[in-house]
């Protein structure tokens, strides 16, 4: 059997999908590295609401597919981008999903982590900004995850230097009742964060994180620097304090990264991992036992599905992530909060569907096939 797929010409190709999926099945908890895996939000499709509205979440399919990622050993990172936070998901959904999720983790055992941001504030001073970060940090606290510090946008308009930042994260670690994560989103992921840190400048920027970092390692767990740039992310790794982990954000990179070299390697904390979870463990147990080349036999062949769904405009890979989501049976529709699921083209999709098909992502092919032809349909391509 085959399905005709647009191309990016105009034109349609035919393509045999996949028979069987990959037999990709739960195992031993990770030794060598901390992965955790950003994770998408399900929307309502049934909820009459608008883009602009506040985000309408199906609870039941967003928390059971935060089972599916613990079920394979995946630590959560709840309410970050991946979650369409400022795209969609508004600090009231977020606080809820936190706590949502917090508790699924509690009930089953499972790793989480959860974003601290800004997001309930659109501009402020730097000390409206300070006591949102704190409203959001006691929320994670209170449910019981680590936090993740992530870049606000509300922080780069009120700053007016590296001094700033040096203050307000001060203050934040300070205060902190356990080592938090820090998260260092670029502008590819969200524009409004050019000039994080006090300066447009990487290298000038990546000093002020580090002195951050610097005057209070007992405060930072790790890092996750989210800049696609595999040479930034090691010249930040091998200039850590002892016992500061970076975990890699970097979803173009992120094999050579995990895998690392004489000097070190990067844990994970990944968008893609959304949709590789279970072939991305299975990666992860290969490696634990000594395994390198074996690691990257698995894992290098996504690389080029994860490139197609980051591509530019960066920001909007949440839809083919939730795209892939629907193909694999995770969820029964393909509606996004914030009507986001109209971000990416038709060929784009089709292309996504190809190259995860040719993973053995699908746990059923025949379902994937099937909705893309009901996708291709709507889109008035006759079978």
């Amino acid at each position: 059997m085959t399905i005709r797929l647009p191309d990016f010409r105009g034109g349609l190709r035919a393509y045999e999908p996949r028979a069987e999926p990959l037999a990709l099945t739960p195992g031993a908890p990770f030794t060598s590295r901390t992965v955790f895996s950003a994770a998408h939000v399900v929307a309502d499709p049934y909820a009459d609401t608008s883009p602009d509205a506040p985000a309408a979440v199906d609870w039941d399919a967003t928390l059971a597919f935060r089972r599916h990622l613990w079920s394979h050993g995946l630590g959560v990172a709840e309410a970050m981008d991946t979650a369409q936070r400022g795209m969609g998901l508004d600090w009231a959904g977020a606080a809820e999903l936190i706590r949502r999720s917090a508790a699924e983790a509690r009930g089953v055992g499972g790793r989480i982590a959860c974003g601290v941001g800004t997001d309930q504030i659109a501009a402020g001073s730097l000390a409206e900004v300070r006591a949102a970060y704190e409203e959001q940090l006691a929320v994670v606290e209170e449910s019981g995850a680590q936090a993740i510090l992530m870049a606000s946008r509300a922080l780069t308009a009120a700053a007016n230097g590296p001094e700033d930042y040096l203050e307000v994260y001060g203050h934040l670690l300070r205060q902190a009742a356990e080592p938090v994560i820090l998260h260092w989103l670029g502008p590819m992921f969200d524009p409004a964060l050019d000039g994080y840190w006090g300066s447009s400048d990487l290298d000038t920027a990546t000093d002020t994180f580090l002195e951050v970092i610097a005057a209070h390692p007992d405060k930072v767990d790790g890092i996750k620097v989210s800049l696609l740039d595999a040479g930034r992310e090691i010249d930040i790794r091998r200039r850590l304090p002892q016992g500061v982990r970076c975990y890699t954000g970097d979803d173009f990179n992120y094999p050579e990264l995990i895998a690392g070299d004489e000097q070190g390697f990067s844990h994970a904390l990944l968008g893609i991992f959304d949709p590789l979870g279970p072939l991305a463990a299975q990666a992860v147990r290969v490696l634990d036992t000594g395994d390198v080349a074996g690691f990257r036999a698995l894992l290098d062949p996504t690389v080029e599905l994860s490139r197609h769904l980051f591509q530019t405009p960066t920001r909007f890979y949440k839809t083919g992530v939730v795209f892939l989501a629907w193909l694999a049976g995770h969820q029964t529709h393909f509606t996004m909060v914030g009507g986001l699921q109209s971000a990416r083209s038709l060929p784009h999709f089709a292309r996504a569907y190809e190259l995860a098909d040719g993973l053995g992502l699908f746990p059923d092919p025949k379902l994937a096939e099937e909705r893309m032809k009901n996708l291709l349909a709507l889109y008035g391509v006759a079978p």
